[in-house]
């Protein structure tokens, strides 16, 4: 059994998800699961919705395990790129749900202070400027970012992993950068300007 690039075995136990057998699946969930859960949270604001995301991204691993993209013998780039575009698609879902909640009636009983808490909490101004910040890229460069920077994947098995050529990663990641770079320089000017006023 070889090694994949991110020095987990896995070759044997795909082959073995692509003919169907739930248990090799099973143990390549319990091997990237903390992986893509993580993934979710850069993009979503609470726990609950991570887990949501990653149970639907391996869901679809398992529904389409003949179409998966492998590279170095390992799912994990195709796992979190697709983790992205569910997490898109559930924020979406999320802002319907919001809109058409707010144009009911005013409830009229005790408000939960548990989301506010919540909400407290995950706007802590740091993480909340990442998340911002990784939201603006475009979905491709969130991809690369996603494999390239966070995954520490090489650029050539990231344009494997999205099936664009070397150039096409290395410009992309270029632009993400100087856009991560932009809001981060805006994050740290705000930080002082607020300290400042005080």
């Amino acid at each position: 059994m070889t090694s994949s690039v991110f020095g987990e075995a896995e070759p044997d136990e795909w082959a073995a998800v692509r003919s169907g057998d739930p248990a090799a699946f099973g143990a390549l969930f319990e091997l990237h699961r903390s992986r893509v859960l993580w993934q979710a949270m850069r993009s979503v604001q609470s726990f609950h919705d991570a887990e949501d995301i990653a149970a639907l991204v391996f869901l679809e691993a398992w529904r389409k395990r003949d179409s998966v993209r492998v590279v170095n013998g390992s799912v994990l780039a195709w796992l979190l790129v697709t983790t992205n575009y569910v997490a898109k698609n559930v924020t979406r879902a999320h802002r319907r749900h919001r809109r058409a909640m707010e144009s009911l009636p005013a409830a009229r009983h005790q408000d939960d202070f548990a989301p506010a808490v919540n909400d407290r909490i995950d706007r802590a101004p740091r993480r909340a400027a990442v998340r911002e910040a990784f939201a603006r890229l475009s979905a491709k460069e969130q991809d690369v970012v996603s494999l390239c920077l966070i995954q520490e994947m090489t650029l050539a098995d990231a344009a494997s992993a999205l099936g664009v050529p070397l150039g096409t990663v290395k410009s992309r990641l270029s632009r993400a950068k100087k856009k991560l770079a932009e809001s981060t320089i805006d994050f740290a000017d705000s930080t002082a300007t607020a300290g400042g006023a005080r």
